[in-house]
């Protein structure tokens, strides 16, 4: 049976650094080199990151990313990795338009390019807005095995370019993606790529972008299926891994010279038409099991945090310290993201603030190493509500705002990225008050419900004391009921429904797109679904000013979520 040592290279590249992009590039195919691989498969654009959005709309960077990869070729032949086929996803340019497109490498040049046919419209993704389809399917000749490829969306398209390879005869289909994380996303793609490899009639190598960029964040997870579906190998989530496997490959597809297979125009390219010589397999990395929920939720939480913060030129960031669960769980996030000697954390009492509050963030602090200070805002309200005459909500919101100039302040002073600390539940009800504790930068826990940021906290907590650590997160903060402290005696539930039964609602409202109706036969009480739906959509103007933080869930606010602000419309009306 023919054998192929195939290396996968689970990047995190950044979007529009072709330079360093293509550095990465290189030194991971010289990683591949060195195990023995005979080819290596990168993600889907990553010479110019995914997603480029608008920048594939200006000829300049599609040229530059076009004359990048041309240069990449060269600079992988002199790096003395020319012999080695190497599959790169990039911005192409032709007299069509933009494509989202894959080259093969090969001895200094690009002997191969195939261009995405299906182009996802849909949730985060607008690619019918920036990209010309494809129609071609390039099939390259590595080692005597013919080797077809599909790009991410192709290969969620029965019947597609995965069918098209089948009845045009490959022996191995290679798929670059670049697949945001969602919770629960692999219970899909896994069961989906097995169908296409039985689909195709060959083992699948699907190799995934790893990684944080703006509000999406990617989990690598790239695995490689036999001709049957089986699951052959795994990488592990979240972690930049090069995954090389001996695979066995059946070979001897029914090749057909068509140089039409039903509406695809087949191309097909030599590279080596010789096999591998019989050797004696080296690399079996065996199956990577996917993260439990919430560690995998906090790995997501920590890779988009981390990687918005550096690659966006950040070394620290800023946040209020509250003594609440919110911004206890954004500083565990933050020094696990960054370390604690680029966290800084910030108590800002107000005369309203309570003894715990301030005791339960100072010791957030000891117990995590970031740095700590005290800025209480008592005088600056003081002067706010006297010059203007502010009471009830107007008197509320001024302390919010006072702390959320403060911060801005030392931001500007000290180069701190300034987090905002609001989870889902709040921002979905309009519970923040916007220039105040909405302000910021990024906001870690924006797609976490209330109910999941708690547990989140406890599950922190746990595995801290499984490695004989210090809980990071104080227990008080996690059992004391949530206020906003903004006047005597507040509480959250003063405003809001149980967070258990809020978050039960919103799921449906928002997640599930559910209406009155659907919601009244879920089980809910009118009152319930028109106190929570009437929240729901007068905060959108609030939703539109919030900052950008990491997508989790299938619906977050934002790329996937675009409601009008401006609407008559009402559930239930």
């Amino acid at each position: 049976m023919p054998q192929l040592r195939i290396a996968l290279a689970q990047v995190n590249p950044t979007v529009g650094d072709l330079a360093g992009n293509a550095a990465t590039v290189v030194e991971w195919t010289r990683k591949a080199v060195e195990a023995g691989a005979h080819l290596v498969v990168f993600p889907e654009m990553v010479l110019t990151g995914y997603p480029v959005e608008d920048l594939a709309m200006r000829a300049s960077f599609g040229h530059a990313s076009r004359a990048a990869l041309d240069s990449l070729a060269v600079a992988l032949a002199e790096a003395g990795c020319g012999d080695i086929p190497v599959w790169a996803g990039y911005l192409d340019l032709d007299d069509v338009g933009p494509r989202n497109a894959a080259a093969v490498l090969h001895g200094g040049a690009v002997v191969a390019r195939q261009y995405k046919h299906h182009l996802p419209n849909f949730g985060v993704f607008d690619e019918r807005r920036y990209f010309m389809p494809g129609q071609n399917l390039d099939i390259v000749k590595v080692r005597g095995l013919e080797i077809g490829m599909a790009i991410c969306e192709d290969i969620w398209q029965e019947g597609g370019p995965i069918a098209g390879l089948g009845r045009a005869g490959v022996d191995l289909v290679v798929s670059p993606n670049a697949s945001p994380y969602e919770r629960d996303k692999d219970d899909i793609r896994l069961p989906l790529v097995a169908r296409r490899a039985r689909e195709a009639g060959a083992p699948l190598v699907y190799v995934n972008q790893v990684g944080g960029q703006d509000d999406l964040v990617f989990d690598g997870d790239s695995m490689v299926v036999g001709v049957d579906g089986t699951l052959l190998a795994r990488a592990p989530q979240f972690v930049e891994h090069l995954m090389v496997i001996d695979l066995d490959i059946p070979g001897g597809a029914t090749r057909t010279d068509a140089e039409v297979v039903d509406t695809f125009t087949v191309r097909r390219v030599t590279v080596s038409p010789d096999p591998v010589p019989g050797y004696e397999p080296q690399h079996s990395p065996g199956v990577a099991e996917p993260l439990p929920d919430e560690a995998e939720v906090w790995a997501a939480l920590v890779t988009g945090l981390r990687d918005y913060a550096q690659k966006n030129g950040f070394r620290s960031v800023v946040m209020g310290l509250s003594g609440g669960i919110d911004s206890a769980v954004c500083a565990a996030l933050s020094v696990d993201a960054l370390g604690a000697d680029a966290v800084y954390g910030v108590s800002m009492p107000s005369v309203y603030s309570s003894d715990h509050s301030r005791s339960d963030a100072a010791d957030l602090a000891e117990r995590t190493g970031l740095h700590y200070s005290e800025q209480p805002i008592a005088g600056m309200v003081e002067q706010f509500v006297g010059q203007l005459g502010l009471t009830g909500l107007a008197e509320e919101n001024v302390q919010a705002r006072c702390r959320g100039v403060t911060l801005m302040g030392l931001s500007n002073q000290h180069g701190h990225l300034v987090l905002a600390t609001g989870n889902k539940t709040e921002l979905a009800v309009g519970y923040s008050t916007i220039y105040g504790d909405a302000v910021g930068g990024f906001a870690p826990i924006k797609d976490v419900p209330k109910t999941l940021v708690w547990e989140l906290a406890k599950w922190r907590n746990a595995e801290a004391e499984k490695r004989g650590e210090v809980p990071p997160i104080p227990e008080n903060s996690i059992v004391k009921p949530p206020s906003a402290e903004l006047r005597p005696g507040q509480m959250d539930s003063d405003s809001l429904p149980d967070y258990d039964l809020l978050d039960d609602v919103l799921d449906d409202y928002i997640e599930g797109d559910r209406g009155y109706d659907d919601l009244i036969k879920a089980g809910f009480e009118p009152e319930l679904i028109d106190r929570v739906l009437r929240m729901v959509d007068r905060a959108e103007y609030k939703r539109r000013q919030y900052p950008p933080g990491t997508k989790i869930s299938f619906k977050a606010f934002g790329r996937d979520r675009r409601l009008p602000i401006t609407s008559a419309w009402r559930e239930g009306s």
